[in-house]
């Protein structure tokens, strides 16, 4: 009989990344003031969007690093942990999906109470 630890198994394990995102702008106005002030609003809502996603994203690679460790271990209680976790993993996308809508719908108000000053046409 063989040592079932000595055959090679791969195993594909996702490493997450940590991403950054940058944002800059231009505003054509009428008003210089009025420019700032909405874009002090939106801006705000971009950042807060930001940390809440990066917030949800950094408990995701957390889980998925759990999950991981739970699989390899290849024990009957972590394997069962690991329902509740991909549960929250799927939960959390979900979140993150979102934000991102209403982020869109944010940008989208935005654009259409500004589309008088051409900030958001092309």
């Amino acid at each position: 009989m063989s040592n079932p630890k000595s055959h090679n198994h791969h195993h594909h394990h996702y490493q997450p990344t940590t991403t950054t995102t940058t944002i800059s702008t231009t505003t054509v106005g009428d008003s210089d003031y009025e420019a700032e002030e909405g874009d002090h609003e939106v801006w705000a809502t971009l950042n807060n969007s930001f940390r809440k996603v990066q917030s949800v994203l950094d408990r995701n690679r957390h889980l998925i690093q759990q999950v991981n460790e739970n699989q390899q271990s290849r024990m009957h209680d972590n394997m069962v942990k690991n329902v509740s976790l991909i549960q929250e993993l799927n939960c959390n996308i979900n979140k993150v999906a979102s934000i991102y809508t209403d982020l869109n719908s944010n940008f989208t108000n935005t654009c259409s109470n500004n589309s008088g000053n051409n900030r958001c046409n092309k």
